[in-house]
C-alpha cells in the first residue's frame, strides 16, 4: 500500500490536495478527524483552542506521534492500493508512518502567511483563525509539535499561491507520478 502523507501550515491547501485525491478515487484519512472525534466524546465544541488542547493532551499521554498511532488503524482498514493521510503536524508522526508503511511518501503544501490568513478568514470552519495574531500563535503551537521539521522531511513540495485550477493541475500530476512509481515498484 502506498501511503501519501500531506503536511502543511494551516490554510496552505492540505484539504484541497486531499479533495483532489478523493476525486481521483483515493481514500482519505484526516488526522484532524481523530481530534474532532475525541472532542465529541468529551462533549467539547470544535474550536481552535479545544482542538489544540486535545492535541496537547493526546500527545502528553501517548507521545508526540499520538495522532499517527490513532490514525494507523484507519489507514489499514482502507481496501486500496493508495491511501492519503491529511494533516500531519510533526516529525514524530512522519517517523511513525515511515516505520509502519514501507511505501510512505510525504508531500509538503506551502503557501505564504498572507495567503493562508486570507483563506482561513474566508473558509468559515469553527476551528479557523480569523486574525494574524491568532494564525501566528497557531503556527508557533504547531511548530512546537515539529511541523517545521516535518515540512523539511517532505519527499515533494507543492506550492499553492495561484488559482485553484493551477493547484489542482499540479496536485493531480504529482499524485499520478506517485501512483506510477507505486505500480513500478
Amino acid at each position: 500500500m502506498l501511503v501519501i502523507g500531506v503536511v502543511g501550515y494551516p490554510g496552505s491547501g492540505k484539504g484541497e490536495f486531499s479533495a483532489i485525491a478523493r476525486e481521483m478515487g483515493i481514500p482519505i484519512v484526516v488526522m484532524g478527524d481523530v481530534i474532532r472525534r475525541e472532542l465529541e466524546n468529551a462533549g467539547l465544541k470544535q474550536t481552535d483552542k479545544n482542538m489544540g488542547e486535545m492535541s496537547k493532551c493526546l500527545r502528553q499521554g501517548m507521545g508526540m506521534d499520538a495522532l499517527a498511532q490513532l490514525s494507523i488503524p484507519l489507514i489499514e482498514e482502507q481496501k486500496s492500493k493508495v491511501v492519503l493521510v491529511d494533516g500531519i503536524r510533526g516529525d514524530a508522526e512522519v517517523d511513525t508512518f515511515a516505520e509502519k508503511f514501507k511505501d510512505f511518501r510525504l508531500i509538503a503544501v506551502e503557501a505564504s502567511f498572507e495567503t493562508r490568513l486570507g483563506r482561513l478568514m474566508e473558509r468559515g470552519r469553527s476551528d479557523d483563525i480569523l486574525d494574524a495574531d491568532g494564525l501566528s500563535a497557531r503556527d508557533d503551537r504547531e511548530n512546537g509539535w515539529g511541523l517545521d521539521n516535518a515540512m523539511d522531511m517532505a519527499d515533494c513540495v507543492i506550492t499553492n499561491e495561484g488559482t485553484m485550477e493551477e493547484f489542482g493541475e499540479k496536485a493531480r500530476d504529482l499524485i499520478k507520478k506517485l501512483e506510477m512509481r507505486k505500480d513500478v515498484s
